[in-house]
């Protein structure tokens, strides 16, 4: 579905520096398959807007819940997996990625992670977070990453 911006339905002013017109269209893509989340809290997992595409918070939790993978490493490959699934549905490819975010629950598995991480952008490079939080929407869960790649 396209959307008009926020900037659009409150009448606030753009970005600055915006020379009038209509504001820019924002796609939002809900996830495929969608978490159990997406609807009661009011998220899309993707948005393409300002030639951007934004993939939200993604863990390995599938659409009925069952977190799958049982070690930071493993989850890490499916929420890589799944980034590029939802990457392809908005146009984008892996090799657009100009930035992931990753949070982590136990910080000291972070080779793990990062192994996942480099064994899918070892040659592109993005920019990279990676943090530690206190936890998770679901405790089984022990990653979750965020992605922000160029438009086609």
């Amino acid at each position: 579905m396209t959307v008009p911006s926020p900037e659009a339905s409150s009448g606030a002013p753009g970005p600055a520096g915006a020379q009038g017109g209509a504001p820019p269209a924002v796609e939002r893509f809900a996830g495929e398959p969608p978490s159990p989340w997406e609807d009661r809290f009011g998220f899309s997992r993707v948005s393409r807007a300002a030639g951007l595409v934004v993939v939200g918070g993604t863990t390995s939790v599938d659409q009925n819940g069952v977190v799958l993978g049982a070690t930071p490493y493993d989850q890490a490959v499916e929420v890589l997996r799944k980034i590029e699934h939802q990457l392809s549905r908005a146009g984008a490819s892996l090799a657009a990625v100009l930035q992931t975010r990753v949070y982590v629950t136990d910080i000291s598995r972070s080779e793990e992670v990062g192994r996942a991480h480099g064994e899918v952008f070892g040659e592109i490079h993005p920019c990279m977070t990676m943090v530690e939080v206190s936890g998770l929407i679901d405790p089984r869960m022990m990653v979750e990453i965020e992605a922000v790649a160029l438009a086609p």
